[in-house]
């Protein structure tokens, strides 16, 4: 029986030799959350995908509001699957999208699809494969309107794809107003963030990072989310982001972000 009929399911991951869990949300009805290792990864509300639960992702929701107008259509692509949460978002905010989503575990994209199905009319294109080799393989021509990063989930991550050469890839897999959303999870230093910063800001037009306040500070670990535009940040994104929330948040954008990466 589905976990989406409120029991809980496990699953073994041979790639990396774990367990996935999915198991309902005591607290939130018609949510699951899936859990690999032992460790949370997602919180899918099937009943409102709308509603995002983790901060983070919340954040780039919001990005991908102000991606395109309101209501709007998008071609997306997800490098990174987990619960397809966002899948669900954008899906449920911008029906008659046509995304894509690309996962290295094949047996976690089928677990979670067959225990957590997608609404119904999701256009959702998966692929099984490394993120690098994945969007290299791509139809030629195929452009999209967001990217969304969402793999780097310690100080150490891929360096084929924490890296300049990988952002320029992806920048010309991106609509001309495509938006590059990437998740950096880091410790207390931010060698991660500033390190990516640095990377995207070679290979985008103009970069900024958005998240809690007082991540900036590099006291503790938490998530940053960098987003990369082809053109000058647009005016008014930053403020529309910090309203948007989850409060307190910060976005740090031209000089400000110069902090995160200074210019040699």
């Amino acid at each position: 029986m589905p976990a989406g009929n409120g029991r809980r399911a496990e699953r073994f991951l041979r790639t990396t030799g774990q367990h996935a869990t999915i198991e309902p949300d005591a607290f939130t009805d018609g949510s699951y959350v899936l859990s690999i290792g032992g460790a949370e990864q997602s919180h899918v509300n099937l009943a409102q995908p709308d509603e995002i639960f983790y901060e983070y992702l919340r954040r780039i929701g919001h990005l991908v509001d102000l991606a395109a107008p309101p209501r709007k259509p998008v071609t997306a692509l997800h490098l990174g699957a987990g619960a397809l949460t966002l899948a669900r978002y954008i899906q449920a905010t911008r029906p008659g999208s046509m995304q894509y989503a690309v996962e290295l575990e094949r047996e976690l994209l089928d677990f979670v699809l067959r225990q957590l199905p997608l609404p119904e009319g999701t256009d959702l294109h998966t692929i099984i494969g490394d993120a690098r080799g994945a969007l290299a393989e791509l139809e030629p021509g195929l452009l999209f309107d967001v990217v969304i990063l969402d793999i780097f989930s310690g100080p150490e991550a891929p360096e084929h794809l924490a890296c300049t050469e990988f952002y320029s890839e992806v920048r010309e897999r991106l609509t001309p107003r495509g938006l590059l959303i990437v998740n950096v999870g880091d410790e207390p230093g931010l060698t991660l963030v500033r390190s990516q910063v640095a990377a995207m800001r070679r290979a985008m037009g103009d970069v900024a990072a958005f998240a809690e306040a007082g991540m900036f500070e590099g006291r503790y670990p938490g998530n940053i989310v960098l987003a990369g535009t082809q053109t000058p940040w647009p005016e008014g994104w930053s403020e529309a982001l910090v309203s948007r929330g989850p409060h307190p948040a910060k976005v740090l954008a031209g000089v400000d972000l110069d902090r995160l990466a200074p210019q040699s």
